[in-house]
């Protein structure tokens, strides 16, 4: 859902798309750490016989794939990091709001992830796609984000990093991006303008012209 054609089909490049133990098409139990996450990551890049890969990753993705590269270097040739940040708190009415009063935050979130000139549509198969996942999963990844810190370990990142942030984005502001391809050595950043926490949905052309840019060393 988060990744449209655009970035799964990117010219020269075997793409995946996976989806989190819990979400989509995925079973099992969903996680509460960021850890928990890249374990899974890790686990199927070793089922498919990747030996290292370019990690891109989405607001929770990307503290996945930062902690991937922090924990195991050698697996990661690159990372692109798209509306995320080194610190991700969650606002604590949220984390309890999900338990207690699902679907008032389902259309909290969904409003806030998009900009300003995202279609109507867009923003309701974003909601209809949340509520596929259990309440406890959402609250376990909410949990996760929560926990996630790695703002004193960035200057061990040495993986090529390209970081895509959006001006409107209300989830994680533009700011996030600024201080991550400030303190990421080797990092370069792309700002999407009007576009929101949903940016490669909103954007989907200029995100994934970004990512085969980058890719191609451009």
């Amino acid at each position: 859902m988060h990744w449209p054609p655009q970035l799964r089909n990117l010219p020269g490049a075997s793409t995946f798309a996976l989806d989190l133990p819990g979400h989509g098409r995925s079973h099992g139990p969903g996680r509460d750490t960021i850890a928990g996450y890249a374990a899974a990551v890790v686990a199927l890049l070793d089922t498919l016989h990747v030996e290292q890969a370019l990690l891109c990753g989405h607001s929770m993705g990307g503290a996945i794939a930062q902690t991937i590269t922090l924990d195991i270097p050698e697996r990661v040739a690159g990372l692109a990091l798209v509306g995320t940040g080194a610190k991700l708190r969650v606002a604590p009415a949220v984390l309890d709001g999900v338990l207690t009063d699902f679907q008032t935050i389902l259309a909290l979130i969904a409003d806030w992830s998009y900009g300003p000139a995202a279609p109507a549509n867009l923003k309701q198969l974003g909601a209809k796609t949340m509520a596929e996942v259990e309440p406890a999963v959402l609250h376990g990844d909410f949990l996760a984000c929560d926990r996630f810190d790695i703002r004193d370990r960035l200057a061990e990142i040495q993986a090529p990093t390209l970081v895509i942030g959006g001006t409107a984005d209300k989830m994680t502001p533009l700011k996030f991006s600024r201080y991550l391809a400030a303190n990421i050595p080797h990092a370069q950043l792309k700002v999407v303008k009007g576009a929101g926490h949903m940016m490669a949905l909103e954007q989907p052309r200029e995100v994934a012209a970004a990512v085969a840019q980058w890719i191609s060393g451009g």
